[in-house]
């Protein structure tokens, strides 16, 4: 690869956009990734994650923006760096082992020297607590040792960059927690920059150092999850790491009112019809009546083990969900109040009300 001016990063992607035929898949999409850390891509089915994927790892020719690992050009318009030249690994989805191969064979396809010592490759398989099956069949393995070998042939490369395509999707939710939690701890010990694609929320914010949320092709925003989950950028982001409530309003003197108070929203204009977005755990259910509180009527309460999740009606026939912990759970013959307890998440421009509002 030819020598870029900036090697301080691990992986930068900038401004590439991509299509199959009239097709387009990316847009202007850009990111950067440090050694040793996790960024998780976060987006709905179709929404370029695995096309993304494969434009780093070289299996897709780039045509336009710009690809850099570690300071060295990858791909460009003009410049295209084939997959065994870029330093990367890659586990795919269903892992894609050889089912023909031994599992000592598997790794050692992806080593870059054949002649790499038996030593060597028990050592890697002792990595990813696979040592005992040098010799066993693909077939014979559960998802989790699959994966767990699938990781060990990405390892064998030595590579600087690890792109992992919903690695953990086939495992069940104990195993997958557990497999999960070794291979972000291997690959940061190991100080690769780390692309992860999922569309699960919680193992964004569980394993992810950076999450980039992705839609129709375009980065929403990337930031910390904590930052991402408290202040996104819009309703997309907002939704795709979690629940929210929506209450739509209209601006009136800077403020917009809802069933729960009035919200600042200094960025709009008199009359603008927005929409007030919230996580269902900033609001507040008693059984008594607080300050700021408002009477609202029960209308479902679900048990979710760590907490409870509480549907309400407003006066003005708005609903709204909000997590409780276990022992403040109202019975469904209760009388509640509803409070907000912190600032709404965002308040965005809505260009499609319903007939409904809630001032």
């Amino acid at each position: 690869m030819t020598q870029d001016r900036d090697d301080t990063v691990g992986l930068r992607v900038a401004q590439v956009s991509h299509a199959y035929g009239r097709v387009s898949v990316l847009n202007g999409v850009s990111l950067q990734v440090n050694a040793g850390e996790i960024h998780c891509l976060l987006g709905p089915s179709g929404s370029g994650k695995t096309t993304l994927l494969r434009l780093i790892a070289g299996l897709e020719k780039l045509s336009t923006g710009t690809i850099n690992i570690f300071g060295r050009m990858a791909g460009n318009g003009q410049t295209h760096v084939p997959p065994e030249e870029r330093s990367i690994g890659f586990v795919f989805q269903d892992y894609a082992l050889f089912p023909h191969l031994t599992v000592q064979r598997n790794v050692e396809f992806g080593m870059k020297r054949q002649a790499e010592s038996r030593e060597d490759l028990l050592e890697l398989l002792g990595r990813v607590g696979m040592q005992d099956f040098a010799q066993a069949m693909p077939h014979t393995l559960s998802g989790g040792q699959q994966q767990r070998v699938a990781l060990a042939r990405a390892l064998a490369r030595q590579p600087r960059v690890m792109l992992l395509d919903e690695p953990f999707s086939g495992l069940d939710a104990r195993l997958r927690d557990e497999i999960r939690s070794s291979t972000v701890k291997l690959l940061r010990k190991a100080g690769v920059a780390t692309v992860m694609v999922t569309h699960d929320p919680v193992e964004a914010m569980a394993v992810a150092d950076r999450i980039s949320v992705i839609h129709d092709g375009r980065i929403e925003q990337s930031g910390e999850p904590e930052e991402l989950y408290l202040r996104p950028v819009n309703h997309r982001v907002a939704t795709s790491l979690g629940e929210v409530n929506l209450v739509e309003s209209v601006v009136q003197q800077g403020v917009v009112h809802t069933p729960l108070g009035s919200v600042p929203a200094p960025r709009f204009q008199e009359g603008d019809k927005v929409a007030i977005l919230f996580r269902p755990e900033c609001l507040n259910v008693t059984q008594q009546p607080e300050e700021d509180s408002t009477p609202v009527k029960l209308r479902d309460v679900r048990f979710l083990g760590d907490r409870t999740r509480v549907e309400v009606e407003t006066e003005c026939g708005v609903i709204l969900f909000a997590t409780v912990p276990l022992q403040q759970a109202p019975g469904l013959a209760a009388e509640v109040h509803l409070a907000m307890m912190a600032t709404p998440a965002v308040v965005e421009r809505n260009d499609n009300p319903s007939s409904k509002h809630a001032s």
